[in-house]
């Protein structure tokens, strides 16, 4: 089954309870850290992270766009995120890092950029709990969908990853049927689930009907 995981980037900040309330019917949290220096951004920090696990029944993941992710791993592992996503352009040591994570209780996923191949993490496929494809550069929500990501998830389950594969990135109920035929199984999705007048749980619904669609031009 598909696994659905709301954005908060594209959450009200001043609303972010009452947005975790909305999401009974979402499978997690995907919570986007940005350091102003890996992305130009500067969003949610480790300290929101507590708040969020101690306000949702739901496991939250962290996407870490920022440099040196190694000093924030332990603060969110202790505020109780079950899964840390760092990027694969962060760090010229991710053997390590995926060490630490699983060491701190967490679980370790990778995440590659619009431009980085997805061989650059064949050598740590089995360690890893989930492999985040992104479908825009990281940095801003509301962007739109790249379809060199299709691809991409494509290419994982052809030279044999197994996991799960994540994407993140102009997901809506028209990009989603494109993605899940080609093998991902989370969808990351902020602005099509918060950033509108919609309810949250009638978005999630949407997509998860769109996603056992058959795309356009499959038989």
């Amino acid at each position: 089954m598909i696994r659905i995981h709301p954005s908060l980037l594209s959450a009200d900040p001043l609303q972010i309870g009452q947005t975790l309330a909305q999401l009974s019917q979402a499978d997690g949290v995907h919570l986007d850290i940005m350091d102003g220096h890996f992305v130009p951004p500067l969003t949610f920090g480790t300290w929101l992270a507590k708040a969020v696990v101690a306000a949702t029944e739901l496991p939250v993941e962290a996407h870490l766009m920022v440099s040196n992710p190694e000093r924030h791993l332990e603060t969110l592992a202790e505020s109780g995120v079950r899964r840390l996503i760092i990027h694969q352009e962060a760090t010229g040591h991710a053997h390590r890092l995926i060490e630490e994570i699983r060491r701190l209780g967490a679980a370790p996923a990778m995440a590659v950029n619009p431009g980085t191949p997805v061989e650059t993490l064949r050598d740590l496929w089995p360690e890893l709990d989930l492999v985040l494809v992104m479908s825009v550069d990281p940095g801003w929500g509301g962007q739109a969908f790249w379809p060199g990501a299709i691809a991409k998830v494509a290419q994982l389950r052809q030279l044999g990853y197994h996991g799960d594969i994540e994407v993140d990135g102009g997901i809506d109920d028209r990009t989603a049927p494109a993605v899940v035929a080609a093998g991902a199984t989370v969808l990351v999705s902020g602005s099509y689930i918060l950033g509108t007048t919609k309810t949250p749980a009638s978005r999630i619904a949407a997509l998860r009907e769109a996603s056992g669609r058959t795309p356009k031009g499959r038989p």
